[in-house]
């Protein structure tokens, strides 16, 4: 038997917070076709594309994803991550965060500083600015920011900072400096600009930001990626997935570990 335990929306889908199936030896991807099927019918859609999926607390992303096998008396626990925005800005809720971002266009009078400014101007929000070259796309986005999210309320933070434990996992290094070197703001060049905090502050901060945002995620950034992480196309290849290089990305920030 195992336990499928349904946190915040998905609770609404099945009307349950929690589901006792009797299964087991059987793979994430299998478990979600399953779930499809007894869902009640009068229910809204589970999108399976926007959901974290722990098992007994482990983020799956950091093991075999959608193929990862479950055992009997496994917990497994489905999140979803509910997201919203415009095509200059994502707002991402998962679990009681608030988690809004943006692309600032890079010049050369954008750098370090202007982030200081901001978290001078806005005390109660917590920001991260991460190179819009080691980001691939939205779901590469999310993941990460889940696995850093769900690592801070399992106190297994790579530093004492939320921020930085998003900044590490996106450059896929444990090395804090290495990290701000490779990810971080450089000069003339766009950036993703990650605020956690409550609605109203980051509206606020989102009428001050608008004059230097951009289209988020207008670049393909895939061959950047591919060439920085030395990702070849026998790795790529190799993964059973309609998403290779966004499930390994996220994989080599998951196995990050203190």
């Amino acid at each position: 038997m195992v336990t499928v335990k349904l946190v915040g929306g998905a609770k609404k889908l099945f009307s349950t917070d929690q589901l006792e199936i009797e299964i087991d030896d059987i793979t994430i991807e299998k478990l979600l076709e399953l779930l499809l099927e007894i869902k009640p019918k009068n229910t809204p859609t589970l999108d399976t594309n926007n959901i974290l999926i722990a098992i007994n607390g482990a983020d799956s992303s950091s093991m075999e994803g959608k193929l990862t096998q479950i055992k009997n008396s496994d917990l497994v626990s489905i999140i979803p991550i509910i997201h919203g925005g415009s095509n200059k800005k994502i707002v991402i809720k998962n679990g009681r965060k608030l988690i809004q971002i943006v692309e600032i266009k890079g010049s050369k009078e954008i750098d370090v500083s202007f982030l200081d400014g901001l978290r001078k101007d806005f005390p109660k929000i917590k920001f991260q600015a991460i190179s819009s070259k080691f980001i691939l796309n939205s779901y590469h986005l999310k993941k990460i920011l889940s696995i850093s999210t769900t690592s801070e309320k399992e106190d297994i933070l790579l530093s004492n900072k939320l921020e930085t434990d998003i900044l590490m996992r996106f450059a896929a290094t444990k090395q804090i400096a290495d990290a701000i070197i490779s990810a971080g703001i450089k000069p003339n060049n766009n950036f993703i600009l990650i605020a956690i905090g409550n609605k109203a502050i980051l509206d606020k901060l989102y009428q001050k930001l608008n004059p230097f945002t951009t289209e988020i995620f207008s670049k393909d950034n895939s061959s950047f990626l591919k060439k920085h992480f030395k990702i070849t196309k026998k790795q790529l290849d190799s993964i059973y997935s309609k998403t290779p290089l966004e499930d390994l990305l996220i994989e080599k920030g998951a196995i990050l570990v203190r």
